[in-house]
């Protein structure tokens, strides 16, 4: 009998069962699909020459991660490939504005929109810069983080205290429109909130999009070598090296509870696994609570704010293998890593408006992967592997296109809204169309189906907005990964601090779980792994 049973091999649940290992325990992780990984997978799907990421590809917080830090995953393996420059927003009038690692770069493409605006960024920079260690510290630990709070308030009296506060909670255009006179900087916040499913008019956006905007500053928007997927790989090589065991083709039906407490899960195949300390889910709240656990060991109360859980926007993601690299119009565009498609902040407003409406974009704005000039062993030499994902509504109530679009995503619908991606594309890089050796179309069903946890291709475990973060993720009153059921714990994006490649979620079922077995050589154990973790972070 294993001391813990982890449901699900994304990476939230390696990083917890890896956590768990460290401490003595012993570990079993069950999960549903045929390979490890949730959305850190990649194959050769495309095209056997071209390695291609099947979800997530960039990792801007995963380099930021004192969770990952302390893994030391080097040892398995495990290195970062970097872009020449991180980031590109393109316009149809032949400017672009760059996120470089280097601020100079950085500030000398601001400053080409309008003077006084490559100031404006160093400016920005130097707040982050006071504030990182505590807005780190405070993001990759549970809610409330008293110790990380109380320190990030000492920084926040430092970097202006109430102001800054204000300014984080800003909308993304309003934040732009107050620090920048040029669109460049305006561009780069307002695409990177749309990372997630912040408008450039939603409260909080601002912050969120300042945060990515200076992760990718200070850190890049790293890949591993070789493929998403070598993440994973050294994820699961760590665990095993300590004893833990990961289960594939398990799918998890039932958290059995007796007496209150989760004593093990059941599979599909009619398993029953027993867990003598604790059961941690990487799942979605709403499949834990909607499916996994009995309503009958549930409060009412948490059952009645679940029907209120909501979802981030649902994504339609298109991969390329490409036989030369992109034509882009904007020469600058060439070497970045990740390049942002929309004509301007309006765009990116009448985009998100229009999923708000229910109406599939007609003119969708679509984050764009460049994974060989990243990474040049994804594919041969002189070529491009490729993706570019946007997001839809989950409940599609029109088209804003002529295509007549209806949600259904069948064969038809697949392949127009590929053809409408790819257009967008086009605007940006003439001839683009001409250079496709193979793509394949990986709609809101598809990616359901290859990870239950994106729900209706949702990446992010629930909606990044104000409402449902902090003391409000999952659900109010939450926040932390201890659920009502004892020695059940929440390790999924679902919980704070959300979505992206981080571990942190992870991180905080596992230390609760721990917490929860008493002191003693665990307690010790776990202030050796919270100091290493800190050590990893500066």
């Amino acid at each position: 009998m294993p001391d813990a049973v982890v449901i699900g091999a994304g990476p939230n649940g390696l990083v917890a069962a890896n956590l768990l290992a460290d401490a003595g325990w012993s570990v079993e992780v069950l999960e549903a699909q045929g390979e490890p990984g949730g959305a850190v997978r990649h194959d050769r799907g495309v095209d056997p020459d071209f390695a291609s990421d099947l979800f997530s590809a960039f990792y801007p917080l995963a380099a930021a991660s004192p969770v990952l830090a302390g893994l030391r995953l080097e040892r398995e393996g495990l290195s970062w490939s970097h872009a020449p420059k991180v980031l590109a927003h393109p316009l149809r009038d032949g400017r672009c504005a760059v996120l470089s690692r280097d601020l100079e770069e950085t500030a000398a493409s601001l400053e080409a929109f309008a003077p006084g605006d490559g100031a404006a960024w160093k400016e920005l920079r130097e707040v982050w810069e006071t504030l990182r260690a505590g807005i780190l510290d405070a993001l990759f630990t549970p809610f409330p983080p008293v110790r990380a709070g109380a320190r990030l308030a000492l920084r926040l009296r430092a970097a202006g205290g109430l102001r800054m506060a204000r300014t984080m909670v800003l909308p993304v255009r309003r934040l732009g429109e107050e620090e920048f006179r040029g669109e460049g900087g305006r561009l780069i916040l307002a695409g990177n909130a749309l990372h997630a499913d912040l408008a450039p008019e939603a409260a909080g956006s601002g912050g969120f999009g300042w945060l990515m905007s200076m992760l990718g500053q200070t850190y890049g928007f790293p890949v591993p070598t070789g493929g998403s997927g070598a993440l994973t790989a050294a994820l699961v090589r760590r665990l095993t090296r300590h004893g833990g065991t990961v289960r594939c083709g398990e799918q998890v039906t039932e958290v059995v509870v007796r007496g209150g407490r989760a004593v093990g899960v059941r599979t599909a195949g009619g398993e029953a696994v027993p867990a003598r300390k604790a059961v941690l889910a990487d799942v979605s709240a709403p499949a834990l609570y909607g499916s996994l656990v009995a309503e009958r060991h549930l409060p009412g109360q948490l059952l009645t704010d679940l029907k209120r859980f909501q979802w981030d926007f649902a994504t339609f993601k298109v991969d390329w293998a490409l036989n030369s690299p992109v034509p882009w119009a904007c020469l600058e565009a060439a070497q970045a890593g990740t390049v942002h498609l929309a004509d301007g902040v309006d765009g990116l407003t009448r985009f998100a408006a229009q999923i708000a409406m229910g109406r599939i974009p007609d003119e969708p704005f679509a984050l764009f992967g460049q994974m060989t000039t990243t990474d040049p062993s994804r594919s041969p030499q002189g070529t491009e592997s490729a993706w570019a994902y946007t997001h839809v509504p989950h409940h599609v109530r029109g088209d804003a296109g002529n295509d007549g679009l209806t949600g259904s995503w069948d064969g038809r619908e697949q392949e127009t809204m590929a053809d409408r991606l790819e257009a967008q594309v086009e605007r940006y890089a003439p001839g683009f169309r001409g250079l496709i050796r193979a793509r394949r179309v990986l709609a809101p069903p598809t990616l359901q189906s290859m990870d239950a946890n994106l729900h209706g291709g949702a990446i992010n475990g629930g909606t990044t907005a104000l409402h449902q973060q902090f003391v409000f993720r999952p659900t109010p009153g939450t926040g932390r990964p201890e659920t009502p059921v004892a020695g059940l714990y929440l390790a999924s994006a679902s919980a704070h601090p959300g979505g992206g490649v981080h571990g942190a979620p992870g991180a905080n079922a596992a230390r609760a779980a721990l917490r929860r077995q008493g002191g003693g050589a665990l307690a010790g154990l776990q202030n050796r792994l919270h100091h290493r973790d800190r050590k990893g972070q500066r």
